[in-house]
């Protein structure tokens, strides 16, 4: 059976996580939800746009100004444009890899050619993206990482995903893969507890983990 390599987008490929939750913080704020950016994160992380429009419509009563997420989008894209690169060490984890690769994130399909064109890690990809646009169940549950095994000709039980947040932690599980939990922003303890096989904190630490499983 073929060995695959599944990679999360934002916060595993490119360094989006922080520029996004800044700009969701700052314009609860302009709506007058106070939030910290830990609460901030704590909410919205690894959610997909229809559950991140639900909470945010929470948050604000009930009512989801028509504005918000054209505004959220506009602002998020200006400040990807100016800040956003690649993960440290990806590109190398990547070239390292024995088996196949792809990606499958609960982003929309804009969203993950826009972030991995601007960091040049789109070519790398190609033929290779899954988005929650792609299936009705996004993450957490498993359809998403079912979906891109399927298409890429592997079995769940030969694919390893690679996830920052305890929502894919528990999509790769429930689709009875082998999940590496990246501590970027999620602490170690948070990633387990949702099921990670194994935790790192730096892609180099990814890649043993990850060049072991699938038989480098």
């Amino acid at each position: 059976m073929q060995a695959l390599v599944i990679f999360d987008c934002d916060g595993v490929l490119v360094d989006s996580e922080r520029l996004s939750h800044t700009v969701l913080m700052g314009l609860l704020s302009e709506h007058g939800v106070q939030l910290s950016f830990e609460a901030t994160v704590r909410q919205f992380i690894g959610t997909s746009l229809p559950v991140c429009r639900e909470r945010v419509a929470a948050l604000l009563g009930g009512t989801l100004p028509d504005s918000f997420f054209p505004q959220f989008t506009a602002r998020s894209q200006a400040a990807f444009r100016a800040e956003l690169v690649e993960v440290p060490g990806v590109r190398q984890l990547i070239a390292a890899l024995p088996c196949a690769y792809c990606v499958a994130s609960n982003g929309n399909r804009a969203k993950v050619d826009f972030t991995l064109a601007h960091t040049g890690l789109l070519s790398l990809f190609t033929s290779r993206i899954f988005t929650a646009d792609d299936v009705r169940h996004p993450k957490p549950a498993p359809d998403l990482f079912l979906h891109a095994a399927q298409q890429m000709g592997a079995q769940p039980a030969t694919t390893t995903v690679i996830e920052d947040t305890p929502t894919g932690i528990t999509a790769a599980k429930a689709a009875g893969m082998r999940a590496i939990g990246y501590c970027a922003m999620t602490p170690a303890d948070e990633l387990l507890r949702a099921g990670a096989d194994g935790v790192a904190a730096s892609m180099d630490e990814v890649k043993a983990l990850v060049c072991t499983a699938a038989g480098a």
